[in-house]
């Protein structure tokens, strides 16, 4: 099973336990291309419509989303019934007929790195308007090393050593070569990188369901999770019940070269 098929499994999850993205980060997509609310927007990978859900608070409501997996795309065809100007597409976006349509804005929260860079990016730059850009974001992961942490991290290493964080490229890094990846496919300018950051208090149950949802854990057999995240969660609850998980989300914004 391949990462991006796993969120499919767990939309209820996802859902609840996934945090939603900064409403600035809305904000400063649209005043970067000077977006109109009319505007078309396609986004890729909706998922559950978390993303979609920050454009609609702002009033913005003309979008087409491509969603793979069948499940997420039903739920988030229920959760915008409403709006009759969003369609919700079940199928991959390199498979997407698009019948001509051009886009104003293409967007993709946690979702672009799923797509070959080779062809998601050309793709995207053919379906823009000559006016159009780019605004995709991605969730960064931030080790942490206080006791607690550190406490949990042993876990992984004794349980699932491939996910000791410890290991992982930095936020920095991470954030670097995304910006690299898109740079290099010359097909974008006025390229601009920003991040958004900030810290959701969690009870252990909260923090072990949010680690539920990753797809990486979900890849892990089913003794080897149950065993991790009921670790993780009984260091929490003697730590005091909760723990303080830091978010970061990075932005790139670019515009159509022509």
């Amino acid at each position: 099973m391949e990462n991006k098929e796993t969120f499919n499994l767990l939309t209820n999850e996802y859902e609840r336990y996934r945090p939603v993205y900064p409403s600035e980060m809305f904000d400063d997509i649209f005043t970067y291309l000077n977006l109109n609310k009319e505007d078309s927007i396609l986004e890729i990978g909706c998922g559950t419509g978390q993303a979609t859900g920050g454009l609609v608070s702002k009033d913005y409501t003309n979008i087409t989303c491509i969603e793979l997996g069948s499940n997420l795309a039903q739920f988030t065809a229920d959760k915008f019934k409403s709006y009759p100007s969003i369609q919700v597409i079940n199928t991959s976006f390199e498979d997407w007929n698009n019948e001509g349509k051009r886009f104003q804005l293409i967007v993709s929260g946690t979702a672009f790195h799923f797509i070959d860079p080779e062809v998601g990016y050309h793709r995207a730059w053919e379906l823009l308007e000559n006016t159009g850009g780019i605004g995709l974001f991605w969730t960064i992961h931030v080790p942490v090393y206080d006791q607690l942490h550190n406490e949990i991290r042993s876990h992984y290493i004794a349980l699932a050593p491939h996910l000791d964080d410890s290991q992982y490229p930095s936020p920095d890094e991470v954030i670097q070569e995304r910006k690299e990846i898109t740079e290099k496919s010359g097909l974008f300018t006025d390229i601009e990188v920003k991040e958004y950051n900030w810290i959701q208090t969690c009870s252990s149950e909260e923090y072990v369901a949010l680690l539920n949802t990753n797809s990486k854990h979900q890849q892990l057999s089913i003794d080897v999770r149950r065993s991790l995240l009921e670790r993780v969660k009984d260091s929490i609850d003697v730590a005091g019940g909760t723990i303080e998980k830091q978010h970061k989300v990075a932005l790139f914004l670019g515009k159509k070269k022509i």
